[in-house]
């Protein structure tokens, strides 16, 4: 039988006092906490299975309780979540959930990005709103498949800590435009889901010299390691999901 492997870590890396990412895999959340070691989890391949992580925007309140209900709203949603139509919906619907906590005062502004897959029997449906990164760790080189919500980058710059939308993250209520896209999908295939604490400060090729090197939890471990080596800035949140039979 097919089935999915999904290697997940979450780590406030070095410069933050606490961690305001959140991650799902399936049933499983795990929300503004730290794993000291990467968790491999293990699923048969067919009902609908949501990987996504969550990224609270920092500056602004209340960043890990926004981060928390996107993954919470999505675990609860993902066995249904089997077309694009469907991830769109329930990408509104985590919007909504944010504006409406962000009712409390002590939590208006609050917001995340969030980006991830649901691994359905044959295809992969890919989404995000802001910039959290899916990437598709081909045998030919790493390749990212989600979309960055970020303003165009000034010459010589490579990173950006800003976003053209989220969910939630202004006083009012404002819509979003979800990015989903179908992959086909076939065994040995590999996707990383991860918060921009990796991607800013470790480049894209030595992500993939990683990948190529490395799988399952050892892989987890050296990129979030190389992360680490790279300052910390950041809050790390990764999970590498693998196809296998």
């Amino acid at each position: 039988m097919e089935y999915v492997a999904v290697t997940a870590l979450s780590h406030p890396g070095l410069l933050r006092e606490h961690n305001e990412d959140s991650l799902v895999a399936g049933p499983w959340t795990l929300c503004a906490t730290m794993t000291e070691n990467p968790q491999t989890l293990v699923f048969p391949l067919g009902t609908p299975l949501v990987v996504a992580v969550a990224d609270g925007i920092g500056g602004q309140p209340a960043g890990e309780v926004a981060s928390a209900l996107a993954v919470r709203q999505l675990a609860a949603l993902g066995p249904s979540l089997d077309t694009e139509e469907a991830v769109r919906d329930a990408l509104n619907l985590c919007n909504d959930a944010v504006y409406a906590a962000g009712r409390d005062p002590e939590l208006n502004t609050m917001g995340t990005t969030v980006a991830g897959a649901v691994v359905l029997a044959e295809s992969l449906l890919v989404f995000n709103v802001g910039d959290s990164r899916v990437l598709d760790a081909t045998a030919d080189g790493l390749r990212q498949v989600s979309v960055d919500d970020s303003p165009p980058l000034s010459p010589g710059r490579r990173t950006t800590s800003l976003v053209t939308q989220a969910l939630g993250g202004t006083p009012d209520f404002s819509a979003i435009t979800p990015h989903v896209r179908e992959a086909p999908l076939s065994a040995g295939d590999r996707y990383l889901v991860c918060t921009d604490g990796l991607t800013d400060p470790v480049p894209e090729d030595a992500l993939n010299d990683l990948l190529q090197l490395h799988s399952g939890g050892r892989a987890a471990f050296e990129l979030w390691k190389s992360a680490i080596e790279a300052g910390g800035p950041d809050n790390i949140t990764l999970a590498l999901i693998t196809i296998g039979e």
